[in-house]
């Protein structure tokens, strides 16, 4: 491995968990989740990026891929940004990703195909965590469903079984999308889903059947929603299913 390489890694590892998001078995899903819904399809279309990160999902994906297309990322915390650029340099892989250190929401998404995100999906009565910016709302759904608003032909999402997945999905429906492919994987509760202001609220929601968990695990999925064809079949029977199993 190239020694370059290595300073990056080391750079995160000494980074804060609430300055950056780090919760590597949650990136490498979600990386996962890319590659084989997203990038395999062969397209070249371009793609934009709602919350990159450190960048290294996608550089992940990318380096197992032969995506050609642009993925056009935004990521509003400075430090992670910061880490993203630093990545992508050094794999090499500028002319295929790019992040702006800037509000996604205030950029123009009308020339994306695609629209990937890790979302925030923490619930919670309000943003004072130990990182702000993975609140979700109120049941941890909020951002999501601005995502599935604006439009995209496909749109491939991670969604947290105790963040309100049957009301996204049902958000999603309204929208004219159906949910054409999704992954799945339990995760235990970690360092920013075990603040007891979140666990409180993941209990309240469990209570009015909007979160769905055990004591040990929940399940995190990858959903693949596209707009609705009739070539297409909806599998959002079979992954609420899957979802509200716990």
């Amino acid at each position: 491995m190239n020694k370059s390489l290595l300073v990056s890694d080391a750079v995160v590892e000494a980074t804060s968990p609430n300055q950056v998001f780090f919760c590597p078995e949650e990136s490498q899903f979600y990386a996962q989740c890319l590659e084989k819904m997203v990038l395999a399809q062969g397209s070249s279309d371009p793609i934009v990026e709602f919350g990159s990160g450190d960048g290294s999902p996608v550089i992940q994906a990318l380096l197992r891929s032969t995506y050609k297309g642009a993925i056009q990322g935004y990521e509003l915390n400075v430090a992670a940004h910061q880490l993203a650029q630093l990545r992508i340099e050094q794999y090499g892989l500028t002319p295929y990703y790019q992040v702006h250190n800037d509000c996604f929401f205030k950029g123009s998404t009308a020339a994306a195909h695609c629209l990937i995100a890790n979302p925030p999906y923490l619930p919670a009565p309000d943003n004072q965590l130990y990182m702000p910016s993975l609140h979700g709302g109120d049941d941890g759904a909020t951002i999501t469903k601005q995502l599935l608003a604006r439009g995209c032909e496909q749109v491939m999402l991670m969604i947290s079984a105790y963040s309100n997945p049957v009301d996204t999905v049902n958000h999603a429906i309204k929208n004219g999308y159906d949910v054409v492919d999704f992954m799945v994987t339990p995760l235990k509760f970690g360092y920013y889903s075990c603040e007891p202001k979140v666990r409180d609220s993941i209990a309240k929601l469990k209570r009015r059947r909007q979160a769905f968990f055990s004591e040990k695990i929940y399940f995190l999925a990858g959903v693949l929603f596209r707009q609705k064809s009739a070539a297409t079949a909806c599998l959002s029977e079979e992954f609420l299913k899957v979802m509200t199993a716990l």
